[in-house]
């Protein structure tokens, strides 16, 4: 099958994912919105600068917000930089599409699969409405809708989209065009891939026909249980690790204050912080709320080393406001950490209060606290919530046994 992945080629959620499809001999082609460098074997390359992407240097990684940024006045919560992209990014659409319109006219693949909606699905859906015949291209309607979306030259594409867990509750009603572009992105889709249930549900909202193939699969594809698994023996001490780095939709400030509430009651307490040893941020906090003893700053780890640092961890913690599956919360799971995290929708099709986590408000610093404080006193409630953990990663989260369905999804999509 040749298949073109639209992607942040950056992104190691992607190449996890597209590994599989080389890794089995498919003829693989990535359209990058970010220069990047790829370590899977593919037949292709184009580089698709949209939204300002072009102003980042290859070497930086998707996700993070500076710090400076989370600073500054109303867009402490969201990032300058998001906000920035959420109003202008929209309006360097149409001409980024005309050069990725040009790669799938060389390419001409089989499925062509945007695994986000901002921007890469928004692209994605622009390239194929370019110079399509009258009858088969999108109008819209008074509603501010679209109807029919493939050119006659691409009727045996198939246009697969993937949802992230903030595409439809941060990003799409942001702005007048993010949503238009949502809507005509959800609607141009032959099919939809989610990392949870409840963006299939807000993809019906947004439009999508009911009739369309759906699955609800990790981002990633899965967790590799030989990479992330749990320690022969449980930790004991009382470790806590936050893997969501700086990002603008995660309460980095929410976390570090209610550290000195943990340590208060748990003194011994140690929290270790993934991606953030170069925030200049996370050091004026460690600094002001006189918590250097009990903190430890992390760079930005290989995915491999990743796993040992959480099998160091007794809980894995997840302050996010928009989310669907952080596939980073379900590493820790799998590496024997005790979820708490956020209460998202989202969340809860994996997090059951007071059976394998807690869940706290992400906006309040004394939420937090009181969930790692009763994690930490609570071993009863970790073992019991170990083993249940490992059972549902096993069941639902598994990288080989989620690939299988990927793979079943893509011969229903491209039958």
């Amino acid at each position: 099958m040749r298949i073109l992945f639209v992607v942040d080629g950056r992104s190691p959620i992607a190449i996890n994912w597209i590994r599989h499809f080389a890794e089995r001999g498919d003829e693989i082609y990535i359209a990058s919105t970010f220069a990047c460098f790829v370590d899977v074997p593919i037949n292709g390359l184009e580089i698709t600068p949209v939204a300002f992407s072009a102003l980042k240097k290859p070497s930086h990684r998707p996700g993070n917000a500076s710090s400076r940024m989370l600073r500054l006045g109303s867009a402490q919560a969201l990032g300058l930089r998001t906000v920035i992209r959420q109003w202008l990014g929209p309006l360097t659409i149409r001409r980024a599409s005309q050069r990725l319109r040009a790669f799938i006219d060389r390419v001409r693949p089989d499925i062509i699969h945007a695994m986000r909606i901002p921007y890469e699905g928004m692209l994605t859906s622009s390239a194929l409405r370019l110079h399509s015949p009258p009858s088969t291209s999108l109008h819209s309607a008074q509603d501010g809708s679209f109807r029919s979306h493939r050119p006659d030259a691409f009727s045996g594409a198939r246009f697969l989209i993937s949802v992230w867990g903030n595409d439809f509750t941060l990003h799409a009603p942001s702005s007048r065009l993010m949503s238009r572009y949502t809507r005509q992105t959800i609607q141009a889709a032959d099919a939809l891939h989610a990392d949870c249930h409840r963006d299939i549900r807000l993809a019906g909202e947004w439009g999508l026909d009911s009739s369309k193939p759906t699955l609800v699969a990790p981002g990633n594809g899965g967790i590799r249980t030989d990479i992330f698994y749990p320690n022969a023996k449980p930790v004991d001490e009382p470790v806590i690790i936050n893997p969501r780095g700086f990002r603008p939709y995660v309460r980095s400030d929410s976390f570090f204050k209610a550290i000195p509430l943990v340590l208060a009651k748990q003194p011994g307490a140690k929290f270790i912080c993934a991606s953030m040893a170069a925030e200049s941020q996370a050091h004026q906090w460690i600094r002001e709320l006189n918590i250097g003893r009990a903190v430890e700053l992390l760079p930005v780890l290989p995915h491999r080393e990743m796993a040992k640092v959480f099998r160091r961890a007794q809980i894995v913690l997840s302050p996010s406001i928009h989310d669907g599956t952080p596939n980073t919360l379900l590493e820790g799971m799998a590496c024997g950490c005790f979820p708490v995290a956020g209460d998202l929708e989202s969340i809860r099709e994996w997090i059951t209060p007071n059976e394998n986590g807690l869940l706290f408000d992400s906006n309040r610093p004394q939420s937090i606290a009181s969930a790692i404080i009763t994690a930490i006193e609570n071993k009863e409630l970790q073992n019991k919530a170990m083993v249940l953990n490992q059972e549902i990663i096993a069941s639902r989260a598994e990288y080989e046994h989620n690939m299988e369905r990927v793979n079943e999804f893509y011969r229903k999509v491209y039958k």
